[in-house]
């Protein structure tokens, strides 16, 4: 099954998710347990090309560029205002976005 899903509709995040298997459950009144989920992707500063991404200066980012490692922010000219952490999410760089204070960035199965 593949259907679409749009994140806030003033500035808008369209996905297109794929079901790759599930799981028919009894009705529970337990907490949703967490299955799986993506982990996330390495990327490399666009300044110095050496390091992983640790931020999103969101001015550079509507323009396609601005994903700068944790040295290369101090000189960035954008200033720090301008800055987002990187997050597991589609929303990585959009309106705010600082990622889940519920959920890690890594996948960790529950128990």
């Amino acid at each position: 099954m593949t259907f679409g899903y749009q994140y806030d509709f003033g500035s808008t995040t369209e996905l297109m998710i794929t079901v790759a298997n599930y799981r028919v459950m009894n009705n529970r009144k337990e907490k949703l347990i967490i299955l799986s989920r993506n982990n996330p992707i390495e990327i490399l500063c666009e300044e110095c090309g050496k390091k992983p991404v640790a931020y999103i200066c969101t001015e550079c980012f509507y323009e396609g560029s601005g994903r700068l490692c944790e040295d290369c922010t101090r000189t960035h000219e954008c200033g720090e205002e301008m800055l987002l952490p990187v997050c597991n999410s589609p929303r990585m760089g959009v309106c705010g976005y600082c990622g889940s204070d519920i959920y890690p960035d890594q996948f960790v199965a529950d128990k």
